[in-house]
């Protein structure tokens, strides 16, 4: 029987210890197999002229031309599945997050020498980082939009918030991973002030959620933050949990809250959407609505399936609008879910189960 063809990937990285660690790594996985490395983008292009990967991997800050140059003309001219491998640095953050906006799939932590535990928890997010991108659909990329000149709607919006500091009946908890990051922010931006108090699992490196939910705060009428140990879950904000730390929701008496922990990986990830979901239907139960948004593997499902036992309302997006449809499916599969539904249409039906005004009848 004829082997399966393996992921081809391209490394490109400006550092030769990273592109040796990362090679090393991306080799280590029997379905994965390192085509070629470059130190700069010029030298990419050549790769890629000679044979195109399934996959390449990315760093942001190169000599020469950045990567979300590169990235922009990679994705405009032959569009190919690439995840961005990044430093902490908090520049660096910024740069990797308008990368995802120019079409990256993911983002990763950049490897570093370290700990056993550290190394093999990097070759489990790249290994499994890469082969979410190369089943991951492509969209096209949108033009870029020049920011709106804010008015005193924004400071008032903020004030707002203040005055509806109340527990919700109703509390939304959202899990993503691979091609999430722009499906929370079409979710977040159709959120209105009113909007149920919402808590966020994405799959992300510790540093960059802090500078996700700044750019989401800007975009959305609501406010979005990421979360800190014993954040209240009140109405018209969302709490993303931060890289590299469990999230739970909890509550006391009437109160809505969270525990951000530390913890081993669950699913494969920490934050683990299961995790959350777990602690939603323990605290929450039937006042719960669970949204599994676009990833790849299995993470979720069982805590989806704990909500659904509790009495959640549980929605999935559809395969046709996911980058790649795996957590949903599994959700799904699982018997976990109430409603499948494209992106475009899961915030009405949020706000519809939480009986908000103006949710639209379907």
């Amino acid at each position: 029987m004829e082997a399966l063809r393996k992921i081809r990937v391209l490394v490109i990285d400006d550092s030769a210890v990273v592109r040796q660690v990362l090679s090393s790594i991306i080799s280590s996985d029997p379905e994965l197999e390192v085509m070629a490395t470059a130190s700069d983008p010029f030298v990419a292009a050549e790769k890629i002229r000679e044979e195109v990967p399934d996959v390449i991997t990315l760093d942001v800050e190169m000599p020469r031309m950045d990567g979300v140059t590169f990235l922009h003309k990679v994705m405009t001219q032959r569009p190919i599945p690439t995840i961005i491998i990044s430093s902490l640095a908090e520049s660096g953050s910024e740069t990797a997050l308008k990368a995802l906006e120019f079409g990256a799939v993911d983002i990763i932590q950049k490897p570093h020498i370290g700990t056993r535990q550290f190394l093999e928890e990097s070759r489990i997010f790249i290994c499994d980082a890469v082969k979410g991108a190369a089943s991951a659909r492509l969209k096209p990329i949108k033009a870029m939009q020049v920011a709106p000149k804010l008015s005193a709607d924004a400071v008032l919006a903020k004030k707002a918030n203040k005055a509806m500091m109340r527990t919700t009946e109703k509390v939304v908890v959202v899990g993503a991973s691979t091609g999430g990051t722009e499906a929370i922010r079409e979710f977040l931006k159709a959120m209105p002030l009113d909007s149920p108090g919402i808590v966020i699992v994405q799959h992300m490196p510790e540093r960059f959620t802090a500078s996700f939910a700044r750019h989401l705060d800007e975009a959305c009428a609501i406010s979005v933050k990421e979360a800190e140990d014993n954040d209240t879950v009140i109405r018209g904000r969302a709490l993303i949990a931060p890289g590299n730390r469990h999230m739970l929701l909890k509550s006391s008496g009437a109160r809505y809250f969270v525990e951000v922990k530390d913890g081993p990986l669950v699913s494969r990830h920490r934050p683990s959407v299961d995790v959350l979901f777990r602690s939603a239907a323990q605290y929450a139960g039937k006042n719960a609505v669970g949204v599994i948004l676009t990833g790849m593997g299995d993470d979720g499902a069982h805590g989806m399936r704990e909500m659904k036992e509790a009495g959640a309302h549980n929605i999935a997006e559809d395969e046709h609008s996911c980058v790649v449809f795996g957590m949903p499916k599994e959700a799904i599969k699982a018997g976990a879910v109430d409603a499948v539904m494209p992106l475009a249409s899961i915030p009405q039906a949020v706000l519809k189960e939480c009986a908000l005004p103006g949710a639209k009848a379907s």
